[in-house]
């Protein structure tokens, strides 16, 4: 959904038995009817059939990574002794960083995907595939890959359990060999610094390539101009080389990512955000998170709760990273949200989040939250909570547009269950808009105007569009004051370039946006390229 260039995203999948299975499930298996990774028609007496046993990987970052026995692995792709995969599936574009995508895999590394946690059936490569993918793009591994032992009956896992062992000895360590294999679990400081080296690696060859394209571009500049000088009778300088030589050096110091002068605005055109996002920087994250201890002096935490909150400390106040928050660290937010006995301290927890979410590795902690959805479920009933909650809520919604992929989560359209009903990211973060816009409480107002106008310089669908839209035109009815009108527009011009049925709204709805031509320069702008969309 947003306008930069996202990474690709690919899951590699391998047949550990290289199409033995395909030949030597019938003698195994017995014969009832099953469908193990292809279909297969009982009636015809074909009987059971094992097409593959399937590993997977997941390639990003030019990196191919995979679980086994040794624990979380990476290599070049394709570089394991499998060789070249049975199949390429591509999973999408992800917009999470490198580093903090770095932290994430050193997070399970550490802590679901061990080496000594590994089950050849139960905890495999491919539920860490499922994992990654998730995290990565929302992606899933094929369900007949994730599901092929739970089809199996105890006694005929026994007896793929023996096949593979025969197949890929030492719980699958062979598959590995030629991986960066780690005997221990790492720090997250070693994991970086290994990244950070192939980073450095990647970019000396872009450098490089970078150095020889600009020489390029300088010769044809310089041929071009020598054609002119030759047109109108000029001289020509002695050494073109000497030229792209002098020039090169300057432009190539700031590093790999510099564009070519002549390409320079378009680049940056392109790079920059259209509309920057809004977002509230002044946020103190030690005084917040003092506050939160304060307000659960006397509370019945476990033992695992207090452990949380040491962890949020190292987090938010010492500067650590992301992986510092265990797996219970969202169990403990959940019930602060939800527990009628931990209310006071809900606002103060809240704060905690909005300074948690100018950090870029604040990503990790929300693809943590797939599973329980604690924090959009709270999200969704902003209308039935207090209004420093609701406050705090919209504050910590309006920083996560500090980064594009935190911001990427609150527009996530697959669905989940929310007592019932089906519920989605985008939604809860529709209902937040729409409530904190059209607040009559000014401070309220000024986060989801904020919130309205990130929300809408995205891409988002068009039923999302139309919700906005009308919460938006009653907005304009009330002529707010100038900087909330601005917001306004410049979202109800954007959405109407998103979909067609905005303005169509717009006209038929009312009020005329021209109405309100007058209050500021900026203002007539916006109203004037939803003008454009009227005709």
């Amino acid at each position: 959904m947003a306008s930069e260039k996202g990474v690709p995203v690919e899951l590699y999948i391998y047949d550990l038995t290289h199409g033995m299975a395909a030949l030597l499930s019938p003698a195994i298996l017995d014969e009832q009817p099953l469908v193990i990774g292809k279909a297969v028609d009982s009636e015809l007496g074909l009987g059971r059939q094992v097409a593959g046993v399937w590993h997977t990987s997941v390639v990003v970052y030019e990196r191919e990574y995979f679980y086994g026995g040794a624990g979380v692995t990476s290599c070049a792709p394709g570089g394991t002794q499998l060789g070249q995969p049975h199949q390429v599936e591509r999973l999408g574009d992800t917009f999470v960083p490198f580093a903090v995508f770095v932290d994430y895999i050193q997070g399970l590394a550490t802590t679901a995907y061990t080496g000594g946690a590994y089950r050849l059936l139960e905890h495999n490569c491919n539920h860490f595939s499922e994992e990654v993918a998730q995290f990565l793009c929302g992606a899933h591994v094929p369900k007949h890959i994730l599901t092929q032992p739970d089809a199996l009956p105890p006694p005929l896992r026994l007896a793929l359990q023996a096949l593979l062992d025969n197949l890929v000895p030492d719980s699958a360590q062979a598959v590995y060999a030629d991986g960066v294999r780690h005997a221990r679990q790492e720090s997250p400081d070693f994991l970086t610094l290994n990244q950070q080296v192939e980073q450095a690696r990647a970019q000396g060859a872009e450098l490089e390539q970078r150095r020889s394209t600009l020489a390029e571009k300088l010769a044809r500049k310089e041929r071009r101009r020598e054609k002119k000088r030759k047109k109108h009778g000029q001289p020509v300088p002695a050494d073109m080389a000497e030229a792209v030589e002098a020039f090169a050096p300057e432009e190539l110091s700031a590093g790999p990512s510099q564009p070519v002068p002549e390409e320079r605005d378009e680049h940056e055109e392109r790079r920059a955000p259209r509309d920057p996002p809004i977002f509230y920087s002044d946020i103190d994250g030690a005084a917040e998170y003092e506050k939160l201890v304060s307000a659960l002096e006397g509370a019945s935490l476990s033992a695992e709760e207090q452990q949380s909150l040491q962890e949020l400390q190292q987090y938010l106040v010492l500067g650590e990273g992301s992986w510092v928050l265990g797996d219970d660290f969202l169990a403990f937010i959940g019930r602060i949200l939800s527990d009628a006995g931990l209310a006071g301290a809900r606002g103060a927890c809240l704060r905690c989040l909005a300074a948690a979410a100018l950090r870029e590795d604040v990503s990790l902690l929300l693809h943590q939250d797939r599973r329980h959805h604690a924090l959009l479920s709270y999200a969704h009933s902003i209308d039935m909570q207090p209004l420093p909650e609701q406050i705090a809520l919209a504050l910590f919604m309006c920083n996560l547009f500090s980064h594009v992929s935190s911001s990427e989560w609150l527009l996530y359209i697959s669905e989940w269950d929310a007592a019932g009903q089906p519920m989605s990211n985008i939604r809860a973060t529709t209902k937040v808009c729409v409530h904190a816009a059209l607040s009559e409480q000014l401070e309220l107002r000024e986060l989801g105007t904020a919130l309205m106008y990130n929300v809408a310089t995205k891409e988002v669908f068009d039923e999302v569009c139309v919700e906005l839209a009308m919460a938006l035109l009653q907005l304009l009815a009330w002529a707010p004051a100038e900087e909330h009108m601005y917001r306004a527009v410049l979202a109800l011009a954007r959405l109407a370039q998103h979909s067609a049925d905005v303005p169509q709204l717009v006209a038929l709805v009312g009020p005329d946006p021209a109405a309100f031509r007058g209050t500021s320069a900026r203002v007539d702008e916006q109203i004037d390229l939803i003008a454009k969309k009227l005709k």
